[in-house]
């Protein structure tokens, strides 16, 4: 059992999702299954009012057999794992989880036919995931391997020691070195499956939009490809990409965000390294995905930068982001 002490009067369901970084639609999940107690009651309302001072109860659902739902073809290369964490690679044009719309091995059906133990918090279609990447995007993955694991991770998303820093190529170099961007996504009204960063002053109630933060810096220009790193202080989706095309800058292959130009590849976002503390010994662990090859290739041809350039060495870009972050 995991217990949290309630410090602000929130729905549960919404204080749960931003414990456990997860969906409500998740979360509803744990409440119908009554596995959510509150002083030591059990609670299945999902819009219950909770009141500071209370004290949320996670019961540890039985672990059921999860099987794989399409026959799994590919592997996907083992960066750092003990009894708790899995840290992945990600290849590119690799689903994380299923939905309804999903048609394919994904990644968690990789780690069933592996017979990882996994935990179960976010239900099982996301087993074991900590956060996700987007199908195109390659690079680090957190898995957590108990519910005790990732219950502790998801609440280093919340304080932000968890970080992931992400490298990307894109068309034109951003006007300034290093750049903040504090800007909400909603929802396109145009294309559902796409996200629009929006000002404060371009919000209104109607919209469902989410705060998103992530701080940019120019790392290598060239004459029609650039490097750049991004850090995120929130995991929504697409975030890097619709923050960028709100600046008129899109990363190489994202025809979705407005990419026009000449290089025709998938989209080149990497999660390059990945940094959190660890929930048994809380020493920090940095880890380092290695780039994909279609990634390192055009980085050496357009930029002319090895994956042994001290440009992307996690020092030079931890002392970057700390230094105006």
């Amino acid at each position: 059992m995991q217990t949290f002490l309630v410090d602000e009067n929130l729905r549960l369901d919404v204080k749960l999702a931003k414990i456990l970084n997860q969906s409500r639609s998740q979360i509803s999940l744990l409440i119908e299954n009554n596995a959510v107690l509150v002083n030591d009651v059990v609670q299945n309302k999902n819009s219950f009012k909770l009141k500071q001072g209370d004290l949320i109860t996670l019961k540890t659902l039985p672990q059921k057999e999860l099987k794989t739902q399409y026959e799994v073809n590919f592997d996907v290369d083992v960066l750092f794992e003990d009894d708790d964490i899995l840290v992945l690679n990600k290849p590119q044009n690799l689903v994380v989880h299923g939905a309804s719309s999903v048609k394919e091995a994904t990644l968690v059906d990789w780690l069933l036919a592996k017979k990882y133990t996994l935990s179960n918090l976010a239900g099982e279609l996301r087993a074991g995931l900590v956060h996700r990447l987007d199908k195109e995007t390659s690079g680090a993955i957190i898995i957590a391997k108990n519910n005790f694991s990732h219950q502790f991770l998801s609440e280093q998303l919340q304080d932000k020691s968890l970080g992931r820093i992400y490298l990307a190529l894109i068309d034109l170099p951003l006007k300034e070195d290093k750049i903040i961007l504090n800007k909400a996504l909603a929802r396109s009204m145009q294309n559902r499956i796409k996200k629009v960063a929006l000002e404060e002053r371009d919000l209104t109630s109607k919209m469902q939009a989410k705060e998103a933060k992530s701080a940019f810096i120019n790392l290598a220009l060239g004459k029609d490809v650039n490097l750049i790193a991004a850090k995120l202080f929130s995991g929504r989706t697409h975030q890097i990409r619709a923050h960028l095309a709100s600046i008129n800058r899109h990363i190489l292959g994202d025809t979705l965000y407005g990419y026009k130009g000449n290089e025709a590849c998938r989209v080149m976002l990497h999660a390059y390294y990945v940094y959190f503390k660890h929930p048994k010994t809380n020493e920090t662990i940095f880890v380092k995905a290695p780039l994909m090859q279609d990634f390192k290739e055009l980085l050496e041809k357009k930029l002319l930068i090895g994956e042994d350039n001290e440009t992307i060495s996690l020092k030079h870009l931890l002392g970057e982001f700390n230094s105006f972050i």
